[in-house]
């Protein structure tokens, strides 16, 4: 029986080979070895009661972030290892499983792809079972996200729509939007987090560059 990381590493070897060909995405893998699989898996059970021997998802969204860190060296690292690091004490009662997403895209506009789009990353609460997330490296006041990286964030919603049967694309802030949806399964409702990113006016960019595909409107509160 293959093990998850030689499932894992074959994906991203056909995920590569069709990329090269096809796309302007480079494989940058975070470790997704068996320790994540595990957290992974616990995570969907405690916070969404969903049971799988597998960490596969659906993709029905797409959420952009701000990483809020300046380079993309200390990005990856912050996604890289599969546990919570110390400093996140704020979500570390949700679960030991870090904060990662399936892609993360340079100042430059650089795409890297950290893990496949059919697995679970911890991204946005209340949806990751259904979310691929893109992390943008920077976002504060010192390192706004540039028009590389808007530009970048359109290519990616086409790919990723032109792939998968996606209903919404969002902005990290508009999480909360999607209580009481039909997609949303977290199940404590004290868990979550205030969140501004990637910016009001990154996301009308993005949705009018985008506005042919015709997404589902986010819904009102």
């Amino acid at each position: 029986m293959k093990t998850l990381k030689s499932i894992f590493l074959s994906s991203f070897l056909f995920i590569g080979m069709i990329s090269c060909k096809t796309s302007r995405i480079v494989d940058k893998p975070i470790d997704f070895g068996e320790d994540r699989k595990d957290l992974s898996l616990k995570y969907m059970k405690d916070r969404y009661g969903l049971e799988s021997s597998s960490p596969q998802i659906e993709p029905k969204m797409i959420v952009l972030h701000w990483t809020a860190i300046p380079t993309l060296e200390a990005s990856f690292r912050a996604f890289e290892n599969s546990r919570l690091p110390q400093s996140r004490e704020e979500i570390s009662g949700a679960g030991q499983l870090n904060v990662s997403a399936h892609f993360l895209v340079d100042r430059d506009g650089t795409i890297y792809r950290l893990m496949p789009e059919n697995l679970m990353a911890r991204h946005v609460i209340g949806l990751n079972h259904a979310a691929i997330g893109i992390e943008n490296v920077g976002g504060t006041r010192d390192t706004p996200l540039t028009d590389a990286q808007l530009e970048a964030n359109i290519y990616l919603v086409n790919y990723l729509s032109d792939k998968y049967d996606i209903d919404y694309v969002i902005g990290h802030y508009e999480y909360t939007n999607f209580e009481g949806h039909e997609l949303w399964l977290e199940k404590d409702e004290a868990y979550r987090t205030k969140k501004t990113d990637p910016g009001e006016d990154f996301m009308a960019k993005l949705r009018n560059a985008v506005k042919d595909k015709n997404f589902k409107e986010v819904p009102s509160k």
